[in-house]
Parts: C-alpha cells; sequence; structure tokens
C-alpha cells in the first residue's frame, strides 16, 4: 500500500465515486477524535452494536492487513438518493469543533437534521446526543454536496457504526476513511428499495455481507479493501502512527 500520509492515497480507494476533491486541512491536521477504532462503537449508546476484535498480530509484524473481521449488529435508518452534506448536518453547526468533547455530542445531536419533511421519523430524537439506528442504508450518491469534514464526524457522534449506499460522493467516502468515524460500505445492488427504517440488520465486513434480519434477506456488499484498516485504526494519522509510517 502507499503511504497513507498523503492524501492523493485515497484516490485508489476511491477511484468508482462521485466528485473528486482532496482531504482538507481540518482533517489532516486536526487530532482524530478517536486514537483507536473502539470509541467508533462504544460510543453509541445502543447496545446491539458490538465489534469482534481482529484475530491479527501486532502492527509490526502485520502494518497492512486487506481484511478487517468487524460486524456491526442494530437497526437501520433508510434514505433515498443524494443525500447531501447540508441534509446530514447543515452549515449552521459547523461552528462546532468536534475535537471538543461537548461539541461532539452536539455535532450527534444534530444528524441528519436538515432532511425534509417526508421523513417522519428523526434520526436522533429531540434531547438526544445519539441516534438508536447505528447503521445508515442509503441510495445513490449519499453525501454529495459541500467537502464539509463534520457530516462523517455527525455520523460517528450519534453513534453510527456504518453507511451502506449504493453509491458515495467521493468526498463523503474520503472523509469517512480520513477521521475513521464510520464505515462507508457498498450495496451490490439497491439495498434501500427493499429495507425499511427500524429493519434489525447484521453487517459482517469479513464476508461483505449484510443481513436482513426483519425481511430474511442477505446482500452482497463491496469489499471495504484498504479503506477498511484505516478506518479501524481510528482515521488516517491513527493508521500511520499504528504502522509506523510516524512516529507514535
Amino acid at each position: 500500500m502507499a503511504s497513507l500520509t498523503n492524501p492523493t492515497t485515497f484516490s485508489t480507494l476511491t477511484h468508482h465515486h462521485h466528485h473528486p476533491s482532496s482531504i482538507s486541512t481540518f482533517t489532516l491536521f486536526n487530532a482524530p477524535k478517536h486514537p483507536s477504532f473502539t470509541p467508533l462503537i462504544t460510543h453509541s449508546t445502543n447496545p446491539t452494536v458490538f465489534r469482534r476484535t481482529p484475530t491479527t498480530t501486532s502492527a509490526t509484524t502485520n502494518p497492512s492487513p486487506s481484511t478487517s473481521t468487524a460486524s456491526f449488529h442494530g437497526t437501520c435508518y433508510v434514505v433515498r438518493d443524494n443525500i447531501d452534506t447540508d441534509q446530514i448536518i447543515p452549515a449552521e453547526y459547523l461552528t462546532l469543533v468536534p475535537s471538543k468533547p461537548d461539541e461532539y455530542k452536539k455535532l450527534g445531536s444534530y444528524a441528519l437534521i436538515g432532511l425534509p419533511s417526508s421523513y417522519e421519523q428523526r434520526f436522533v430524537e429531540p434531547g438526544e446526543n445519539h441516534s438508536k439506528y447505528s447503521i445508515i442504508i442509503a441510495g445513490d450518491n449519499f453525501g454529495c454536496g459541500s467537502s464539509r469534514e463534520h457530516a462523517p464526524v455527525a455520523l460517528g457522534a450519534a453513534g453510527v457504526a456504518a453507511v451502506v449506499a449504493e453509491s458515495y460522493a467521493r468526498i463523503f467516502f474520503r472523509n469517512s476513511v480520513a477521521t475513521g468515524e464510520v464505515y462507508p460500505l457498498e450495496s451490490e445492488v439497491r439495498v434501500c428499495d427493499e429495507c425499511r427504517t427500524g429493519d434489525v440488520v447484521t453487517i459482517e465486513l469479513e464476508g461483505s455481507l449484510l443481513v436482513n434480519h426483519t425481511t430474511g434477506k442477505q446482500y452482497r456488499l463491496k469489499p471495504i479493501g484498504d479503506a477498511g484498516p484505516v478506518i479501524e485504526a481510528g482515521g488516517i494519522f491513527a493508521y500511520a502512527r499504528k504502522t509506523g509510517m510516524i512516529p507514535g
């Protein structure tokens, strides 16, 4: 794998996504919120979310694992096509600084608050910081719009472990990997047409599989590839420190 300290590396991870752009200095030069992958799960109040610890050796002996054994189980929230970053986190909340714990929590409380009124079920209930939905299932071009890193950060702060979409805006995919907040997974079919908000689902990263326990259906996902270990480590800088690319 090319050095992940160079943000242009992510062009090789996201060539099939939309809207090429670079990772901004906010992501790269502010300390990641999560120094390891564990907080991605433990900051959720949803007790049905879990992570199976990867059975790998130390970073020194195995610096670039190609797969992840993480699994997620919980209820899903379904959205449609072209969910943009202003719907994920409106511009008025971009003054919140994710590196400040209190403001990070506030970001979670505003996740997906910009969705239109046709979404009758709120993603985060008023007065709450976390959502009861730990997995988002979306249609085409999820995360389009501006390059704000706050979009995946807000979802992670709300307790989201993964998004499963038909496709992504490239900048959202890149920011998700760089921050280590959520897994941006792609489905091989249009899953958002067959799942409903509140369905209980499981994602197995190792098998690239989504199981909907409510309907009994299973769906193949596209492998997350080299981006997986970066997200699992907690983001680009955490991964670089873990693998010895930069000093710890």
